[in-house]
């Protein structure tokens, strides 16, 4: 990989990684499920109306757009906004790496390598960890509610991951504009049953220009330049070159945390962190060989 790309790659990772320190700040003003359909309409309109459709069936699109959209942002802002911390959630957000090994395998009948159930196992320490935490001594950093949503949250972009790969290759960009679109009503949906409509109209009139910032990165930032130029390294390079640039998402989302929020590192998060960025490594190394 040029050096040029690699600074690209690590851009990517450093956008997504700093995104739940974004995601926090705005969930300061909007509702969760609220938040997440004005982010996926922001990330539909107006760019449907300039870039095209990809030739796939409509319901890829749908599901897609509902397993991102209500089932991975709706559920992680959810857990954001009370019940768990950015930092640990950038970690938290990773295992869906090992969702996909296992709904993958079902779906395909793809079989396991030995070195993936090390993996898997590895990990599952690092976040089990984090559960025994969570129950045993509870704290502002997470609670049971916060890690039981993050890892439907986790599933959901497991299953994502499914209908991408049900795709096949496609023009990326177009397929995260279009899908977008499905994500909205869901969510509007859940935030209505929520919350009501009292009030809505009041917090969007009433919302301030860095609320809307927030709003715009999560649109443009994060999914359209993030997924755009992620998804260009990877159509150039082997995934095995691309695909382990990402373990650095939880480092920056974790050291953003704690930087800007002034989240709290205990010996436990870090040492949970590390079993399951080495899990990840392994995972990698196992597709690698694979290959």
């Amino acid at each position: 990989m040029s050096p040029l790309h690699l600074l690209l790659a690590v851009l990517v990772t450093a956008i997504w990684g700093t995104n739940f320190v974004v995601i926090k700040f705005g969930l300061g003003t909007f509702p969760p499920f609220l938040f997440a359909a004005l982010r996926f309409g922001a990330s539909a309109f107006p760019w449907l109306l300039f870039v095209r459709r990809p030739n796939i069936p409509w319901r890829l699109l749908i599901q897609f757009g509902v397993l991102l959209g209500a089932g991975q942002f709706g559920l992680l802002f959810l857990a954001m906004r009370h019940d768990i911390s950015p930092g640990l959630a950038s970690l938290l957000m990773q295992t869906q790496a090992f969702f996909t090994i296992v709904i993958m395998s079902l779906a395909y009948h793809e079989r396991i390598r030995p070195l993936q159930i090390a993996a898997l196992l590895i990990a599952a320490t690092g976040i089990g960890l984090i559960g025994w935490h969570t129950v045993m001594r509870p704290d502002t950093t997470v609670t049971l509610k916060g890690f039981l949503l993050l890892m439907m949250a986790s599933t959901s972009w497991a299953c994502a991951n499914l209908v991408v790969r049900r795709a096949g290759r496609v023009d990326m960009l177009g397929f995260m504009v279009w899908s977008s679109l499905f994500s909205v009503p869901p969510l509007l949906a859940l935030h209505f049953l929520t919350y009501g409509s009292a009030g809505t109209w009041a917090v969007l009139v009433s919302a301030s220009w860095v609320a809307w910032l927030t709003v715009a990165w999560q649109a443009v930032g994060n999914t359209l330049i993030g997924f755009g130029v992620w998804n260009w390294l990877q159509m150039r390079y082997p995934a095995a070159t691309v695909a382990p640039i990402s373990l650095l998402v939880p480092v920056f989302g974790m050291s953003s945390a704690a930087v800007l929020l002034g989240e709290s590192l205990p010996v436990w998060k870090i040492v949970a962190g590390l079993f399951v960025i080495l899990g990840l490594s392994l995972n990698i190394l196992a597709a690698r060989q694979k290959r």
